[in-house]
């Protein structure tokens, strides 16, 4: 099997505009996620819609790929890049058997760890796309809109994601709940199977989906298993220019 990551990345954002070109400890933000995603898998390409962002990549002797600007979801802008990367030599024959790892442009310090479980997660081939899931920490986190969580089976698939707190303690006071349920956090990295990902990309958006706000509930109300390999490493993503001075202190604090 076959792993390739692809990692979007748009110079535009409403919080942070250009962020995979600031500078973190000496490297662009998307140089550091680049490397760490070669350092693991041998192959990989930032999908951009930015010339500055493509010619950034060359220079640290990186692989990008174009993509148009109107994409709705990283997902979508991976799609186009495989497809560009196939038809210029890539075969359709030689993807077969391919996963494409999606790792955000904002995501500096993702761990081998992490990469090589999502990896692991497609040894069972009912696996058609895999996630990542940590334990809370706190109820107070749990209860933070902005972290999504997970429910799964037994098997590890996922049964739902939620902004909201899932799933619902009976009988105990909110306040017991963080003892009750291992509380399980959504983190935002992916992979699929390349027949999947080109599956996905064309269905429309789901009532789940636009309630929600999460594009992984459009797979699961349209029937894909979505499975959740599980990790103790926390990311630390850079949303916000506050967010970049947080991650340069703790770049500092592991040097």
């Amino acid at each position: 099997m076959k792993f390739t990551a692809i990692i979007p990345a748009r110079y535009a954002s409403t919080r942070f505009p250009g962020k995979p070109l600031a500078m973190l400890g000496g490297k662009t933000v998307i140089q550091r996620v680049y490397e760490q995603a070669v350092s693991v898998l041998g192959e990989a390409y930032v999908a951009t819609d930015d010339e500055r962002i493509f010619q950034a990549v060359e220079a640290f002797g990186g692989r990008a790929v174009m993509t148009r600007s109107d994409h709705k979801s990283g997902t979508d802008r991976i799609e186009e890049a495989v497809e560009k990367l196939e038809n210029n030599g890539l075969g359709k024959e030689e993807q077969e058997g391919t996963v494409i790892i999606n790792i955000q442009g904002d995501e500096p310090f993702i761990q081998r760890s992490q990469i090589e479980t999502l990896c692991h997660l497609f040894d069972d081939p009912q696996t058609q796309i895999g996630t990542l899931g940590k334990r809370f920490e706190s109820m107070e986190a749990v209860e933070n809109p902005n972290s999504p969580k997970i429910v799964t089976d037994i098997n590890g698939f996922a049964l739902y994601f939620s902004r909201s707190v899932i799933p619902f303690i009976r009988g105990k006071e909110r306040n017991e709940w963080f003892g009750q349920y291992p509380f399980l956090k959504h983190l935002g990295v992916y992979a699929y199977r390349r027949e999947v990902l080109a599956e996905i990309t064309r269905l429309p958006q789901s009532p789940l989906e636009l309630a929600e706000s999460l594009e992984q509930l459009r797979w699961l109300q349209n029937g894909y298993r979505i499975r959740v390999g599980l990790t103790d490493v926390e990311t630390v993503g850079i949303d916000t220019p506050e967010d970049l001075k947080r991650a340069e202190i703790f770049l500092n604090s592991k040097q």
